[in-house]
């Protein structure tokens, strides 16, 4: 029969003094009282100890020490990586909230448990466990409604969109929603919109060209499509050179009614566009057109003026480097660069922003939401616009 793994406290140390005493062999002694004879014999070497009589071993005292010392580093250890783990949570001396000691304490729990973690973050761990089984609140319930759309619309756009637009889409949507509770959302998430930067000048001027008038002096304003268009160029740089860019925007609905891309900033770039947004729109002769851009040279050239004349379009350019005098062109400038070129770049070709510039200019005229037009896509406030022309009964 094998020997008890725990023996009592009494029988250990009658043993002991059994063989101190009578100076009997450990092995008779462990066989009289059917103690197994390793273990007798380390209890009187460790007796032995404990009397001075070798210094080859620690004392009872000093092993209980030794534990002691021993654990109380296991416990340093262990606070020091709870609070090494907690401290991506947590600003220097703030206080977290009940929601953030909740995610500190499920993030940490199954290495440390919860009591460590709570012990060493000074937090309640009946707190916590209350918090687990208490019924989530109206306000906890809307917002993990409100994340899942949120999130949607943020990717929708392309990762575009701020608070502001995202609150416009959802109450176009039918949520209620305000704009207070979308930023929350939105820093909680650690999601934000495209900042626009700054941006260098491309305009290059013909001082020998004719100038024609400036028929806007910074109105961009119509009270209709085609009645004054805006156009200019920018350029993107990627890996195997420059990419330029030209726009036309319809001022009525910020629409873009003409776009190309080439390699170069020949007449020919803003031609093609120009020429794309006269076959988009149908514009005939009589339909009172202003065309509106700097005074880059290809704007000013013969073949660009020539076709505008033939269309009977009037043009109009505005000051030499004054942005503000096509301030409405510059700003889409702006939201190209800042919401597709420097948000999803870099860039390895050509092809590479043509394809994306196409699939850009669709999303800009049909889904994003336009501030000043009250937030609904350019293509829809100008399609209302028809609608309520066709509403309106002819006079006999």
């Amino acid at each position: 029969m094998p020997a008890p793994r725990k023996y009592p406290d009494e029988l250990r140390e009658r043993a002991v003094r059994e063989v101190r005493s009578t100076g009997r062999p450990v092995a008779h002694v462990a066989r009289d009282l059917g103690i197994h004879k390793e273990a007798l014999r380390s209890w009187v070497r460790q007796a032995e100890a404990d009397a001075g009589e070798r210094d080859d071993r620690l004392t009872t005292v000093e092993l209980d020490e030794l534990k002691e010392l021993r654990k109380e580093v296991a416990e340093l250890r262990r606070a020091n990586e709870i609070l090494k783990a907690a401290s991506v949570f947590f600003c220097p001396g703030d206080r977290p909230s009940p929601d953030e000691a909740e995610q500190v304490i499920d993030h940490l729990r199954d290495g440390f448990g919860v009591d460590p973690v709570c012990r060493v973050l000074d937090l309640s761990p009946s707190t916590y466990f209350a918090r687990k089984t208490r019924p989530k609140s109206a306000r906890q319930l809307r917002d993990e409604e409100l994340i899942a759309l949120v999130t949607a619309v943020w990717e929708d756009s392309g990762r575009t969109y701020g608070a502001r637009r995202i609150t416009r889409a959802l109450v176009r949507a039918g949520h209620e929603v305000a704009r207070c509770t979308v930023e929350r959302l939105m820093r909680e998430l650690g999601i934000e919109g495209v900042i626009r930067g700054r941006r260098r000048r491309t305009t290059i001027p013909e001082p020998a060209a004719p100038r024609p008038p400036d028929l806007v002096n910074r109105r961009f304003t119509a009270d209709r499509p085609n009645q004054l268009w805006l156009a200019d160029l920018t350029y993107v740089r990627t890996w195997s050179g420059w990419v330029y860019v030209a726009f036309v925007l319809d001022a009525h609905s910020r629409r873009i009614v003409g776009w190309q891309i080439a390699d170069h900033m020949r007449t020919d770039l803003p031609l093609d566009a120009l020429e794309m947004a006269l076959w988009r729109q149908k514009i005939k002769k009589d339909a009172e057109l202003i065309h509106h851009s700097d005074r880059g040279s290809q704007y000013v050239s013969i073949r660009y003026t020539e076709r505008l004349a033939e269309v009977g379009a009037s043009a109009s350019v505005g000051s030499v480097a004054d942005s503000y005098d096509n301030a409405m062109a510059e700003a889409l400038n702006g939201t190209f660069k800042a919401e597709l070129i420097e948000h999803q770049g870099p860039w390895r070709d050509f092809d590479e922003v043509e394809r994306a510039l196409f699939q850009w200019v669709a999303w800009y005229n049909g889904e994003r939401l336009h501030s000043a037009l009250g937030y609904v896509p350019p293509d829809e406030y100008e399609q209302a616009y028809w609608t309520g022309v066709e509403a309106v009964p002819q006079t006999a």
